[in-house]
């Protein structure tokens, strides 16, 4: 008889596979990256995606710009600028800033290592000549309330930014730009990752060399190849706002055969005025759990791979048949999932994992 895996070394099997350490020393030994003279790194990975090139090149001058308790185990060469996310505080502009000078600064032949992560958008940040903190930060608030895309999302950082879209390396005047990206965005483009921090202008004088070098597909296989079970779904189709996509997916796990069911994606979620503690994995999960109540042999994980579901310490969650009770409805309605989830013993908190590759529901149908 086939032994029934567990729901979260799946998940960690997924994100060990895109790890920003593995990741980066992989590119390395793939030659993928000549010796650079500066390194940069920005994101929720950028201390994994740094350590290894730091190891490589422990005299080259480091920079990493990523989120609040992100920094610890950071490599010993390297500047580090603790920031907030997913709304940008006055660190991200002393974030920003130091990304504007360490790329402006460097000489004719230089060669620039960018590493680059989802979360950018909002741990490093110059805004347009005319736009305050407050008015940032007040658009981010009002963009994630209204559940825009993160595609909507970057295009509106971009369009206020003076380094997203290509903007930081249209200061660069070196010979030489190599980007390395984790995707936490559908299509895996360059001008999405962090609203295109690590992208080159259309006009340049250096050479550009971009690698994608992790993606939600690599963490979706990598659970795929582990589970004992036979794979019934593996697509990046977990888009769309949670109220359209609960219904949906619980109509795709009840026709589906027993076995591992996998989405990847970054859902979204509407939010109330005054929202209570949570994030979008967390209400998904909530809203699957009331649509499974009752239902034996059905387990579903919904979780970040970067460790961080909103503005919270927990991932995401894990839910089944027994985990509903009429009292989450109103943990829904007010956008408080993480209290009531919390209580009912089923949130899943893992800490920074050092990738972000977006979001991962893992559902193992007995």
């Amino acid at each position: 008889m086939t032994a029934i895996p567990d729901l979260m070394q799946l998940w960690q099997t997924g994100v060990d596979a895109v790890r920003g350490d593995r990741a980066v020393e992989r590119a390395i030994a793939n030659g993928l990256v000549p010796r650079p003279d500066r390194i940069v790194a920005v994101g929720k990975a950028a201390v994994a995606m740094a350590r290894p090139a730091c190891e490589a090149w422990p005299d080259v001058p480091c920079l990493v710009v990523t989120k609040y308790d992100h920094g610890a185990d950071a490599p010993a060469n390297a500047d580090v600028i603790e920031a907030a996310h997913p709304v940008p505080d006055a660190a991200s502009l002393a974030g920003g800033r130091a990304l504007q000078r360490a790329v402006a600064d460097c000489d004719p032949d230089t060669h620039l290592l960018m590493l680059v992560s989802g979360g950018a958008s909002a741990l490093a940040e110059v805004p347009q000549d005319g736009m305050t903190l407050d008015t940032l930060i007040d658009s981010t608030n009002a963009l994630l309330a209204s559940g825009a895309t993160i595609g909507a999302m970057n295009r509106h950082r971009t369009a206020r930014s003076q380094i997203k879209g290509g903007k930081l390396l249209a200061g660069f005047n070196g010979a030489r730009v190599t980007t390395l990206a984790l995707s936490d965005v559908e299509g895996d483009a360059l001008a999405t990752i962090g609203s295109g921090i690590g992208d080159a202008p259309d006009e340049r004088g250096f050479d550009f060399h971009p690698h994608i070098v992790a993606s939600n597909t690599i963490a979706r296989d990598a659970v795929a190849a582990a589970s004992p079970l036979p794979v019934t779904t593996n697509a990046e189709t977990l888009y769309g706002d949670i109220a359209d996509l609960v219904p949906k997916i619980s109509a795709q796990l009840a026709s589906a055969p027993p076995g591992v069911f996998i989405l990847g994606g970054e859902p979204v979620v509407v939010l109330p005025d005054t929202p209570g503690k949570g994030g979008r994995n967390m209400a998904l999960a909530l809203g699957l759990a009331r649509e499974i109540a009752g239902t034996d042999g059905l387990r579903i994980l919904v979780a970040g791979t970067d460790g961080t579901d909103g503005p919270t310490d927990a991932a995401g969650a894990l839910v089944d048949g027994q985990t509903w009770k009429e009292s989450g409805a109103a943990a829904l309605e007010r956008a408080d999932a993480y209290p009531w989830l919390d209580a009912h013993g089923a949130l899943i908190k893992t800490g920074p994992t050092g990738t972000n590759v977006a979001d991962l529901l893992i559902a193992i149908k007995d």
